[in-house]
């Protein structure tokens, strides 16, 4: 980086802080510090759910799966796309429960302050574990832009910490009103990241592959011609990518039911806003424009393999492919290009960092510190311990991402928390009859199985790693294949002319069946053939190890189940594999939380009354109707009952208004829309 792109960062820094200090002043009570009041517009609105939804992860993970499996990597984070219609609900609930924290609610729908401790403790533990993730990303991107060390330190020992005290600056002094600014400014920093690489990248295309008279446009045709129509397949096939439609359906619907209740939505997802309206439309708005931006990091990556595709270092780790394209394209340029990109990547991370450590702040003090810690503690205390909480949950997530640095092994982690509280949420959202019993015993089922017990087995009996039965993987594949060569097999040394018959052997499968970490073989690997089959363009083997393999990671306790019911697991490709957990993920937790609640003490009546009526009462924007309303409602608790969807039941469903109808089925034609337009996108130049 050149000294203009330090100036361009030192801006950005200082601004950022100068945020925090300007609203400092306002901050004097919990209210104020957590939700701003519910202030909120639309505006302030959408670039909260924005910029809290869009980590410095994003665009590092779309770049690396398009590189690798072509556009329908871009899977890696759509897959929330079809999650949006459900936020134009969900907004509605987090404005209703007219809570400071989800603590709360759970503490309220199950009447245990025992169960906010839970949910407080799975709270920071979720969001340490996701920001060490985009720490972890920004480490990796900045390496190419800013170097591999710094003031004669590994780069990530000093980028990181410092990024931590920008964030715990602004975020602890100005509160979740400082973090709705910056994400106003940082979200724009985001779309400008989404694009800026786009002119100067088709620009070069054009220059390398290009003839006299080619414009940009002309780009889209040259990456056709130089990567093939199969890299810009919108989904995958079961073989040829990590996203086959079942895989992507299956993502969707883990992640539709466990994102709705993660603690940071009841502050971006419509608590902080001033109306039921002004939360529906920022939440669904800010989530939609980030799918447009996805479209804009896959050309950016898809430009990233025609003109680096024969990088090896590239090859072998793609997650430099972003970091790569900036030095590459816009480096030579010396104007502070390179330093606005680094600013917009910090800025995905801050925006998302600041929004989670005030929401773990608020969780610790509302649902640990004032419960059982100062019952009496005032509002100057509360800030003083929810501004220390910050700061420590920002610093845990720097330790963990230098601990581990690996940002997938994080990934891995986010996904499969949630289902710790999903069922008690959804369950007791929407059936009077969840009980607090049933509340424990499902978290307590999902802590061990899914969390406790797959990392305590293996270390119990650590016989299991390398035991024939729990080592097994999926068949090993290697097909011989015979195509014409295209120009980047050219320029990868595999064939002498474009036209040319180029034969490849590539191998696939072998993909162990019960460990996280995967199998290796314990010394020499001997593979024993059993079929051989012919398939169009050549021929393909089928082998199983003949060695002894050693497991590593987690033992995946719900595969063993699978395989007990007679699944043949072996014969499935990676794709599937990865996949077929998930509904047992999502399925089982129900089931439990059900049958248990049916065998357990119902909750009180009274209480039961009290929540399910504040969920239904409609938001006045003004606090004093707001009051007003829900006074009325406690007085007559059965006052919306007539809208009930089974009248006389223990079911909580109410029958939905039109904008509740209408405006689900306009966020689903807005998710095709978008998907329409990822079409477009591939078939520019063909």
């Amino acid at each position: 980086m050149q000294i203009i792109d330090y100036i361009v960062l030192f801006l950005y820094f200082a601004g950022m802080a100068g945020i925090g200090f300007w609203l400092m002043r306002g901050q004097k009570k919990q209210e104020d510090f957590f939700m701003a009041g519910r202030s909120f517009g639309k505006l302030m609105q959408t670039f909260a759910a924005f910029g809290s939804g869009t980590g410095s992860a994003d665009p590092v993970n779309t770049a690396r799966t398009t590189f690798t499996n072509g556009m329908s990597g871009m899977w890696s984070v759509m897959y929330w796309l079809f999650v949006t219609p459900v936020y134009w609900i969900s907004a509605v609930w987090y404005r209703r429960m007219r809570s400071l924290t989800l603590g709360d609610w759970f503490v309220e729908r199950y009447e245990s302050k025992a169960i906010g401790v839970a949910y407080a403790l799975f709270g920071c533990f979720f969001y340490m574990t996701y920001g060490a993730m985009m720490f972890t990303a920004i480490g990796k991107v900045a390496a190419p832009l800013l170097g591999d060390t710094m003031f004669g330190m590994q780069l990530q020992y000093t980028l990181l910490p410092f990024v931590a005290v920008v964030v715990i600056t602004y975020g602890l002094l100005g509160g979740i009103s400082a973090a709705y600014w910056t994400d106003l400014i940082q979200g724009i920093c985001i779309i400008v990241l989404s694009v800026m690489l786009i002119p100067f990248g088709l620009s070069a295309v054009v220059d390398k592959f290009g003839s006299e008279g080619d414009g940009l446009m002309d780009a889209f045709r040259l990456m056709h011609e130089q990567l093939g129509d199969g890299a810009f397949t919108i989904i995958g096939g079961s073989t040829a990518s990590e996203f086959p439609l079942y895989a992507i359906v299956s993502i969707v619907i883990i992640n539709m039911i466990g994102i709705v209740l993660t603690p940071h939505f009841i502050v971006t997802g419509g608590g902080t806003a001033k109306s039921e309206w002004d939360a529906r439309v920022g939440l669904v708005t800010g989530n939609f424009i980030k799918r447009f931006c996805t479209i804009g990091w896959v050309i950016t990556a898809l430009i990233v393999l025609t003109l680096y595709g024969s990088d090896v270092a590239l090859t072998a780790d793609p997650d430099k492919a972003w970091g790569l394209a900036t030095l590459k394209l816009l480096g030579p340029l010396n104007i502070g290009l390179v330093g606005l990109m680094v600013a917009c990547l910090l800025a995905a991370l801050m925006s998302t960092v600041d929004c989670f450590m005030i929401v773990c702040a608020a969780l610790v003090v509302r649902n640990i510190y004032q419960p059982y810690v100062k019952p009496d503690a005032s509002e100057a205390d509360s800030l003083m311990i929810a501004r220390i909480i910050g700061a420590l949950v920002v610093a845990g997530s720097v330790a963990l991402s230098l601990t581990i640095y690996d940002m997938f092994a994080n990934l891995q982690l986010t996904w499969i928390v949630p289902m710790l509280f999903a069922a008690v949420f959804w369950v007791g959202m929407y059936w009077r009859r969840a009980t607090t019993g049933a509340a424990w015993i499902t978290f307590t089922f999902c802590l061990l199985f899914f969390l406790v017990l797959p990392i305590a087995v293996p270390k119990l009996s650590p016989g299991l790693t390398n035991s024939p039965a729990y080592t097994r993987t999926s068949h090993v594949i290697k097909s011989t294949l015979t195509r014409a060569a295209l120009p980047l097999d050219v320029s990868r040394g595999k064939a002498s002319a474009v036209g040319k018959s180029v034969t490849e052997t590539k191998r696939r499968g072998g993909v162990a069946l019960f460990w996280t970490g995967g199998v290796k073989p314990d010394g020499d690997e001997a593979l024993k053939e059993i079929d051989r089959r012919k398939v169009p363009g050549g021929e393909e083997v089928v082998y199983k190890y003949d060695c002894k393999l050693v497991g590593s990671g987690r033992l995946r306790l719900d595969m063993l189940i699978i395989d007990k019911l007679g699944v043949d697991l072996a014969s499935m490709d990676k794709a599937a594999i990865k996949t077929l957990d998930l509904p047992f993920a999502t399925v089982v937790p129900f089931i439990v939380m059900i049958l248990a609640s049916l065998v357990t003490k119902p909750n009180s009546r009274q209480a039961l009354d009290r929540l399910y009526v504040k969920m239904k009462t409609p938001v006045d924007p003004d606090p004093a109707g707001d009051r007003a309303q829900m006074e009325r409602s406690y007085a007559q608790p059965d006052r919306f009952d007539e809208r009930k969807l089974f009248p006389g039941s223990s079911l909580e469903f109410q029958r939905p208004r039109a904008v509740d109808f209408w405006g689900f089925i306009a966020c689903f034609a807005i998710c095709f829309g978008i998907i329409g337009l990822a079409v477009l996108v591939s078939g520019i130049g063909t």
